[in-house]
């Protein structure tokens, strides 16, 4: 049975939900943008407008279009305000616990037909699946970080996820602009089975001394041409989150190669978790990042 995509809720308006917003309404999606507090609602309306402004100013968008995409995007605090929406894609923290408890007080609101997905960037599908009411409608889209920069979307079907449920959610994302990558329900799938074992090697290279970290980001950006050094990145992507898919990896994948680095544990029980805490293998306190060891 074919599933139409209208009206797109997002649960959490942090980094990965208003980036999804953002795309979704300007691909001319209906929005809900759902957190649990309206302050948090108003902070991320004001980043996708400041996003939205940037685009304007690049010439990629016109500001007529920046106004219609954001009267498309509705402010919420209640899962009730979802109950109409075809598509809800969650965006919470990368611990499962929290995800299950979302999907299960999620789906007493929702429509039958409508479908569940998770932006998580690690979690077995199929486990989150089993939370719902909805399995077969259930499925992992994956976005990239920062979303309206970021051409990747990984798609993963859970072991229930259906062909119409996949087959909307891959209609989805093209007309979002994006490029999909489609992966099987492995721990932390394709992108982050490949790049966090490489940042937990960045940072194991850190701890037994090898290089400090200066040297560890410049001879990745110089020596291998990466955009970013393996621990500036950590740091954009959150420290607690690197240390989430690493645990996923290591318990999932029961393999020594990725045990966590004891460093990466000792920063995120210390609450130095990279950018949004200002501390991480950087402190970004000051004018410029300095770097921490």
């Amino acid at each position: 049975m074919a599933v139409t995509i209208k009206k797109v809720g997002v649960i959490g308006s942090g980094q990965m939900g208003n980036g999804i917003a953002h795309v979704s309404a300007l691909a001319g999606f209906d929005v809900v943008l759902n957190d649990v507090g309206a302050d948090r609602v108003k902070s991320a309306l004001a980043t996708i407008n400041g996003n939205l402004s940037r685009q304007v100013a690049k010439k990629l968008i016109t500001d007529d279009v920046r106004k219609q995409a954001l009267d498309r995007i509705k402010a919420s605090e209640n899962l009730e305000d979802l109950s109409d929406c075809d598509l809800v894609i969650e965006t919470a923290v990368e611990k499962e616990e929290i995800k299950r408890k979302i999907f299960h007080d999620l789906c007493a609101n929702l429509k039958p037909e409508a479908i569940v997905a998770s932006n998580t960037s690690s979690i077995s599908i199929t486990r989150l699946a089993a939370s719902t009411d909805r399995p077969e409608k259930f499925i992992g889209i994956h976005f990239m970080n920062p979303v309206p920069l970021m051409e990747l979307v990984e798609l993963i079907r859970g072991i229930a996820t259906d062909d119409a449920t996949f087959d909307a959610s891959k209609e989805f994302v093209s007309k979002l602009g994006k490029q999909i990558a489609v992966s099987e329900d492995f721990p932390a799938f394709i992108v982050n089975r490949i790049l966090l074992p490489m940042i937990n090697e960045a940072i194991y290279t850190l701890y037994e001394g090898v290089g400090n970290v200066e040297a560890i980001d410049a001879a990745m950006k110089l020596g291998a041409h990466h955009p970013m050094g393996p621990l500036e990145l950590a740091d954009f992507i959150g420290l607690d989150t690197c240390l989430s898919i690493m645990q996923v990896l290591h318990e999932g994948l029961a393999d020594s190669k990725y045990r966590p680095c004891p460093l990466l544990v000792k920063y995120v029980e210390a609450g130095w978790l990279g950018r949004k805490s200002q501390r991480g293998f950087y402190d970004y306190r000051g004018e410029k990042p300095i770097p921490t060891r």
